[in-house]
Formats: C-alpha cells, sequence, structure tokens
C-alpha cells in the first residue's frame, strides 16, 4: 500500500509527539524537528508503504536527540496491564473450546485483534479494554474458514507480531493453533520503533515459552520487505500459513507478497477505504498478489 498525501497530517502529528517524548520542554527543538521533517517529507518516496516513511522520521529524531526507545514505559506499562486481564480472557477463550457450539479460535482472534488498538502510532483513542469485555464476533466469516482450513496439523505458521500489549493476547492465538497442531513461530521486530514488541518483550509476556520467537531484522512499524534480513524472508517463504497482525504490517505487505492473512483494527480512513470497512473495525482479510509474486529482497544496508 502507498502513501498518500492523506497520510502527511499523520506524519506530522506523529512528528510532534516524539519530539515531545525525546526532549520534553524544549520547544525549540520540537521547532527544529517540525521544520526538518516538513522539508524532508518533499523528498520522500511515497511510492513506499507508509511504515516505510515512519522509518525517516525515527532516524531523524534519533540524529537531533541522541534518544533511544522512546516508548520503552510505554511498552512495560502496556504489558503489565493486558497480563492482568488475561487470566480472565483465557477463561473465555477455554469456555468456548469446552462449549458445544462455541468456536475458541475465533474468539481468540477477535480478543488478538482488539488489542492491535494498543498503538501509539494513530492519534486516535480507542476504548480497548472496553472492548475486551464486549467482544463479539464481527471478523470476516468467509476469511476465518479460508484460515481454518490451512491451519492442519503440521502445518508451518508464522505470526508477524505487531504491538506490545498486543503480544499478550496474541499468546491466546498461539495456544490455539498450537491445540490444532500446528506449527508456530511468532516475529518481532529488530529494533525499537514506536511501540512495537521485541524480543525483550516476547521474553516478558511468555511468548517464547510458548513457541519460538524470531527477529523480522526491521526497524520499521511494518514488515518492509527491503528491510527483512535474508533469513528471515526465507522463513516467510517456507510457510504454510502467514498471520501478519497491525495495520502496519497490512499497509507493508498488501500489495507486496501474495496471500497473507492480516488481523488488525482499522485506525484510519485512508485504511477504511482500502479495505472497505469502517473505521474502528476489525479486519480480517487476505493480501492480494503482487501479477510477479513476492517482492525480491533488495536491502542496501547503507541507507
Amino acid at each position: 500500500m502507498n502513501t498518500s498525501l492523506d497520510c502527511m497530517p499523520c506524519f506530522m502529528k506523529m512528528a510532534l509527539r516524539d519530539a515531545r517524548l525525546a526532549c520534553p520542554e524544549d520547544e525549540a527543538m520540537h521547532h527544529r524537528i517540525i521544520a526538518a521533517w516538513g522539508s524532508k517529507l518533499g523528498d520522500l518516496d511515497l511510492t513506499q508503504p507508509p511504515p516505510a516513511v515512519a522509518r525517516h522520521l525515527a532516524l531523524l529524531i534519533r540524529s537531533m536527540t541522541a534518544c533511544g526507545d522512546l516508548y520503552r514505559d510505554d511498552k512495560l506499562q502496556a504489558n503489565a496491564r493486558v497480563l492482568e486481564l488475561l487470566p480472565e480472557l483465557k477463561s473465555m477463550v477455554e469456555g468456548q473450546r469446552a462449549s458445544q457450539d462455541g468456536d475458541s479460535l475465533a474468539l481468540a482472534l477477535e480478543l488478538a485483534i482488539i488489542g492491535n488498538f494498543i498503538d501509539r502510532g494513530v492519534d486516535v483513542d480507542f476504548d480497548w479494554e472496553n472492548e475486551l469485555a464486549t467482544v463479539s464476533d464481527t471478523i470476516s466469516q468467509e476469511t476465518l474458514k479460508e484460515f481454518k482450513l490451512l491451519i492442519q496439523p503440521s502445518a508451518q505458521v508464522l505470526i508477524l507480531g505487531d504491538n506490545a500489549g498486543e503480544i499478550v493476547l496474541d499468546t491466546l492465538l498461539v495456544e490455539e493453533l498450537k491445540l490444532r497442531g500446528c506449527d508456530v513461530t511468532y516475529v518481532v521486530r529488530s529494533h525499537p520503533v514506536i511501540n512495537d514488541a521485541l524480543m525483550e518483550d516476547a521474553i516478558a509476556v511468555g511468548m517464547t515459552r510458548l513457541c519460538p520467537v524470531i527477529e523480522s531484522g526491521v526497524d520499521t512499524p511494518g514488515t518492509i520487505i527491503d528491510r527483512c534480513s535474508p533469513a528471515f524472508l526465507e522463513r516467510m517463504r517456507q510457510a504454510d500459513v502467514i498471520l501478519s497482525k497491525g495495520q502496519g504490517n497490512f499497509e507493508a505487505l498488501e500489495g507486496r507478497w501474495p496471500g497473507i492473512f492480516c488481523a488488525f483494527k482499522v485506525k484510519c480512513e485512508r485504511v477504511a477505504h482500502e479495505t472497505g470497512l469502517i473505521l474502528g473495525q476489525s479486519a480480517f482479510c487476505r493480501t492480494n498478489p503482487p501479477a510477479e509474486g513476492p517482492v525480491k529482497h533488495h536491502r542496501n544496508e547503507t541507507e
């Protein structure tokens, strides 16, 4: 999915928010960052997905402020809060599993998608805790049926993770897939970017005790193919099923890798238009394959 001019206001808001996090109270630096980012935006390649553009903002702020992981405290708090809620949510999934008419996989998927609201990359505040408490069946039943046909015993399932906090709810989904006999591997980012989950988050929430966890190599808030490591791209090619979590991963992979299942919350009008859904709705869909198949890896380490 290419970057649109409609994305520009969001990028400017993101720049101001990150500038204030990087150097609180320094309004002069905030102004310099906004000016530098506004100037740089005009030179960026808008045929790239929004997460690829967001990477340049992170690099700019890091070079101007020498900041580290801006959202580390936020990620710790999000993981801790969802872990507090997890026992009750796990009981809900187990109840569905025990019920003759229940669908524990569908519920685990719904809960994992709601967790995608815990996203500091968007300027919209969603009440994700209330939605967890009132969860209902909203995802595409057609796509769910297609997904179930492919997650057979021994299927190699690769889950592309997204945010901290959300990763806690993803453990419910991993457990359901393992109960079906799937061989699951979970993927995290390799570098701090917004509040996306890293290996330290996977360890802290117990994901590494459930399944193998690997890094994609990316330094972007989405799985940008040209930023992935060659070893990770090979894992993608070998997977029987790829489940991509998060709007950033959808933006990065739509039209660039065939047949990926995408599970996320629609958090901007541009994506709502692209998917035919409404703001705040749960999306469960598949990416359309490009005519020539997956994009080849051409990472430039000097970029």
